[in-house]
């Protein structure tokens, strides 16, 4: 996805975010993430600002933006808060605030392991607030699962579903889930087995990160045919989306995952 820079944004959205943020005295662009196609770090007469958006006419952008700013009350103590929203000069742009971190090791032996694990067990406990329009994480498997299987991925814990490296920064003696942009709603260890996929995908052995993931008792406690259907039907997307030869190493991460239960 191209970026577009701070510098290269119109007079008019410079003046709708300073109304918010206040006089900005700098600007650092940041080239990660996935889901915006700005995004910056603010430095403004009333701090540090993280700001991300995406062109007006980017519909699904915009749905996503919205959805993130609709559940962003919940998962408060494990992620940043929002701290406003303005559409200018061709934007949809959201402000928070700023996680001064780093993103997280997750490979073998990282003593960041212990504080995902801490923020993973915080994030559990947060459920989505009503009216917020998250659907369930079920029905991102309709067209690939039958419904016995749909049903087993049903919950109420509001999961985050995108724990790559960059969306977990550390700050200090903590980490937080940032970017919170495709929530859904289901059981709690599936954010556990996702972030266990990216340990191993970060040359984490298999079974050193299926020994991290025994110590949530959401997971220990999972049931073996809901992990069955959650592993099938991530293979099932993957391999529609980018054939079957080519999902291969990523589909034996998630094998294995299901294999352990």
């Amino acid at each position: 996805m191209a970026r577009t820079g701070w510098w290269e944004l119109s007079d008019e959205v410079w003046a709708a975010v300073e109304a918010r943020a206040g006089p900005v005295a700098g600007a650092r662009d940041v080239a990660d993430g996935l889901t915006c196609q700005t995004a910056v770090v603010l430095t403004t007469s009333s701090g540090m600002v993280f700001m991300k958006g995406v062109p007006a006419n980017d519909a699904r952008g915009r749905a996503a933006q919205a959805t993130e700013a609709a559940v962003n009350a919940a998962p408060r103590d494990v992620g940043p808060r929002l701290l406003w929203q303005v559409v200018a000069g061709g934007w949809d742009l959201l402000g928070f605030e700023c996680v001064d971190g780093r993103h997280a090791d997750l490979s073998a032996g990282s003593a960041d392991l212990a504080l995902v694990a801490d923020v993973l067990r915080s994030a559990q406990d947060v459920r989505a607030p009503e009216g917020a329009g998250v659907l369930s994480f079920a029905d991102r498997f309709a067209d690939v699962l039958p419904g016995e299987q749909l049903e087993l991925l049903r919950g109420d814990t509001l999961l985050h579903t995108d724990t790559n490296p960059h969306n977990l920064l550390v700050d200090g003696d903590r980490a937080w889930l940032v970017d919170w942009a495709m929530p859904a709603t289901g059981p709690a260890w599936v954010d556990v087995a996702y972030t266990t996929v990216r340990l191993m995908e970060a040359d984490c052995p298999a079974p050193d990160a299926l020994e991290w993931a025994a110590q949530f008792p959401v997971w220990a406690m999972a049931d073996p045919r809901a992990v069955e259907a959650f592993v099938a039907g991530t293979c099932r997307l993957w391999e529609r989306q980018i054939g079957a030869r080519g999902a291969r190493p990523s589909n034996a991460r998630f094998t294995v995952l299901g294999m352990a239960t």
